[in-house]
């Protein structure tokens, strides 16, 4: 594997892990995009590697997008080329790859990386994560797949309840809902998974792509339609005033002041 700055990688015992690694909260910006679909790229072709763990280092999984990297080309962001070149490809190449991935919610996630965790195939999170829409929060709509993964695994009301109120829901109540299915302690959290890990490595690896393949027929056929149609609205929400007013507020830590314009 390749030297990466924002991307801490380990190959062992045909688990390939990968640890978001850009503080303080991991949030993506474009390298830390390339890192990863480098990574993903080179899983798939790499025969050796037969299960991926997706993880954060620290406290955060990720917060998603760099929001000071929007808030710097506020006026002339392209978010549709913006989606096109960075989370809706890394969001198909991670259904595509037909190895199971962990994705290991070691704490908060928000925005593009929750579109990121909700790509992985099985999601298990530390008691002490959380989960956020984040979206909505800076004036934006639903991207990385969100509009589709969201409603599919804890239904439409609850979904709208996520996305409207913006409010974090705890491992816990991800576990009720069916967003993830474990709840691990915190200090229990990296042996659980590593545990994971070597077992889906060691079983029928063939079977479980083909598996993976099935799935995504059955119920994420339209996955590709939704990225494109979710780049168009965030397009449109990306032009909004209230969208400028909610990068402003999150840059100066206060509270936004909306007026759905």
């Amino acid at each position: 594997m390749s030297e990466y700055e924002y991307l801490i990688t380990e190959q062992s015992n045909g688990v390939l892990s990968i640890v978001f690694n850009r503080p303080k909260a991991n949030a993506f910006n474009q390298q830390m995009v390339d890192e990863l679909l480098q990574t993903l790229k080179y899983a798939a072709r790499e025969a050796s590697i037969r299960c991926l763990v997706l993880t954060g280092r620290g406290r955060f999984f990720s917060a998603g997008q760099d929001v000071s990297d929007v808030a710097s080309e506020i006026e002339t962001i392209s978010y549709r080329h913006h989606l096109e070149h960075t989370f809706n490809r890394i969001v198909r190449h991670m259904r595509k790859l037909e190895k199971p991935i962990i994705g290991a919610i070691n704490g908060p996630v928000a925005g593009a990386s929750l579109g990121i965790a909700l790509a992985t195939d099985v999601r298990w999170a530390a008691l002490s994560a959380s989960f956020v829409f984040g979206f909505t929060g800076i004036g934006l709509t639903a991207d990385a797949g969100t509009s589709l993964t969201i409603p599919l695994l804890i239904g439409m009301s609850r979904a709208m309840e996520m996305a409207f109120t913006n409010q974090p829901l705890s491992a816990e109540q991800a576990l009720e809902y069916g967003l993830i299915s474990r709840v691990v302690p915190d200090e229990e959290f990296p042996g659980a998974v590593d545990e994971l890990a070597a077992s889906l490595a060691a079983g029928p690896t063939r079977a479980l792509g083909l598996t993976k393949r099935a799935f995504n027929r059955a119920l994420l056929s339209g996955l590709d339609d939704v990225l494109d149609y979710e780049a168009f609205m965030q397009e449109i929400a990306g032009r909004t005033e209230d969208h400028k007013e909610g990068v402003a507020a999150f840059i100066e830590k206060r509270p936004p002041n909306f007026k759905g314009i």
